[in-house]
């Protein structure tokens, strides 16, 4: 049996390691137009900010490596142009010759991975202008910077590349801009989660521009102007393009196969695309969203290297099917560690899910053992169902862990209160007793149980402020001076009891705390003695943080500046 793979990385490379192994006698080839066939695509911006000295540290395995340990033939700048369906051969151009010739195949895998969307914009060939995608992408870029020394680069974009980029650049000195079309980074996760990470963007000294539209650039004599719509031009020393990728499915489009969403290759789930003997993996396929039940395509490492297997053992005669796909991921950003698997709140409700949230500020560890940090965490579930639906966490230690068993949880159907009875690891320096993925379990338990009543940051502005509910703050009286929301009176919790007369029974009570656990325990109090109370979910160090990105990009204060 011959088999050719188009495109290495993720999904081809890993298809072939697995098709050998289960295979000694196929021949195998494997085209790759760029000069690397597996690399570490995720740790491309660490290397053009020194983080990763050597190159060699990139390359997972080379052609050479490939042909020694598996015998696999690879065969690098030749790039695959055509595909005859019919005949089953494929049209091969030797990028270093000029060659062009035909390869026959009896199976044909397509691992030809996303394109950076380069924008139909004026000034986007300029020299000073970058995407960043491949292992030679990396290298021109750090290649510029090294020795042009440049003092300042505007970054088009804040999903995970660009924020990666940014963050690199920053620490070389290096004087950065971001400018977001949306009004948020990292649009994976909902706007309340992601202002903190506008806020670490600032406290690092980037500028960040949310909500503006690039209308062109200018090439200089000495760097790029960036044009904005409805905004001061920005003038750079140089550009990366960082706004998305888009399936690369030309070539699959041409040989007549099926596409989907964005122009992806359909795939059932087995991995065959709509042509017999012809397999499509990694970012350029369409794949089921195991949450939503609906098509997407999801551009990440875990996924292809598991469909990649999944191709090998169809082809080598088994039964595998693509399971699970629910776009886990984790980003770090300077110190803080950003995580989300499922669905956002947004997500969910674009796809019909009539859902709820909690928000909690556990401790990564216990807190009585010595550097323990706050994390916050969002959960969303189903409110009929208690479906977990999906989750966001934004911290500093233990974020990764977490979200990895919320993200087990998801893919096994778990229920979103059945996270209180998950028995996880507990040691003072890792957790505590109650974990809090347990935590989120038993808040939204009290929820199902009719326990915990809740209200959120987006309702304080609408809640009555002409006396018909009680808003109470049960916080210390310094936390208090220190900042607290208009209209919210003081009772700290542990005084509660004895002043509970000066609150009228007959009103509803919003109660709120710093983190959300004393206002809930106040909740409890006034509604066991008769009251009707709504605990506020995040507390009071959540809704600070959301309204004060929320003010910095609404005009009260200019956005990329502290107040």
């Amino acid at each position: 049996m011959k088999i050719v793979i188009v495109g290495g990385v993720a999904g081809g490379a890993s298809a072939a390691a697995r098709l050998r192994r289960l295979d000694e006698n196929a021949q195998i080839i494997l085209f790759e137009r760029s000069g690397f066939v597996s690399y570490a695509n995720c740790g491309l911006p660490y290397y053009i900010g020194g983080v990763i000295s050597n190159k060699a540290e990139l390359t997972l395995q080379t052609p050479e490596s490939l042909w020694n340990r598996f015998r696999i033939e690879v065969r690098t700048h030749q790039e695959v142009t055509h595909i005859n369906t019919q005949d089953k051969m494929v049209t091969v151009h030797d990028l270093d010759n000029e060659k062009v010739y035909e390869e026959s195949y009896d199976k044909l895998i397509l691992s030809p991975g996303a394109k950076p969307i380069i924008p139909n914009l004026s000034g986007t060939d300029s020299r000073r202008l970058f995407t960043l995608r491949t292992v030679e992408d990396s290298y021109r870029i750090r290649d510029y910077v090294t020795e042009n020394n440049p003092q300042s680069v505007v970054i088009v974009g804040g999903g995970f590349i660009g924020l990666e980029v940014a963050e690199n650049l920053n620490d070389m000195g290096i004087r950065v801009t971001i400018v977001q079309r949306s009004d948020q980074l990292l649009d994976i996760l909902d706007y309340d989660m992601a202002t903190f990470t506008h806020s670490k963007i600032r406290q690092k000294g980037i500028s960040l521009k949310l909500g503006s539209n690039v209308i062109g650039f200018t090439d200089e004599a000495n760097g790029i102007t960036t044009h904005l719509e409805n905004d001061s031009d920005i003038k750079s020393d140089f550009v990366l393009m960082a706004v998305g990728v888009l399936p690369d499915s030309s070539l699959a489009k041409a040989a007549g196969l099926q596409l989907g969403i964005k122009g992806s290759i359909l795939v059932n789930d087995k991995m065959e695309t709509s042509v017999q003997d012809i397999y499509a993996v990694g970012d350029a396929v369409q794949v089921i969203h195991s949450v939503s039940g609906q098509n997407a395509v999801i551009s990440l490492a875990g996924p292809a290297n598991k469909q990649g297997r999944i191709v090998a053992d169809n082809i080598c005669g088994g039964d595998s099917h693509y399971k699970v796909s629910i776009g886990s991921s984790v980003i770090k950003l300077f110190d803080m560690t950003i995580a989300s698997t499922g669905l956002s709140e947004k997500a969910a409700i674009a796809s019909g899910f009539d859902c709820d949230r909690i928000v909690l500020s556990p401790a990564s560890h216990a807190s009585y053992y010595p550097n323990s940090k706050v994390m916050t965490m969002k959960v969303v579930f189903e409110k009929e169902t208690l479906k977990l639906l999906g989750a966001q966490i934004v911290g500093y230690d233990g974020v990764d862990k977490r979200i990895d068993v919320l993200a087990t949880a998801i893919a096994f159907g778990a229920k979103a209160n059945q996270l209180k009875d998950l028995d996880l690891a507990y040691a003072p320096p890792y957790s505590s007793a109650k974990d809090p993925v347990n935590m989120a379990g038993f808040m939204i338990d009290n929820i199902a149980r009719g326990v915990l009543k809740q209200f959120h940051w987006n309702e304080v502005d609408g809640l009555p402020s002409d006396g018909r509910v009680t808003l109470l703050d049960t916080r210390t009286p310094s936390e208090y001076a220190r900042g607290h929301v208009n209209g919210f009176i003081n009772i700290p919790l542990d005084v509660l009891r004895e002043n509970i007369q000066k609150i009228d029974k007959s009103k509803p009570v919003y109660v709120m705390c710093q983190s959300g656990l004393r206002s809930y325990i106040a909740s409890r109090i006034l509604n066991l003695q008769g009251f009707d109370a709504y605990n506020f979910s995040g507390g009071y160090r959540f809704y600070s943080a959301v309204t004060k990105e929320q003010a910095l990009c609404k005009g009260t204060y200019p956005c990329g500046m502290d107040r």
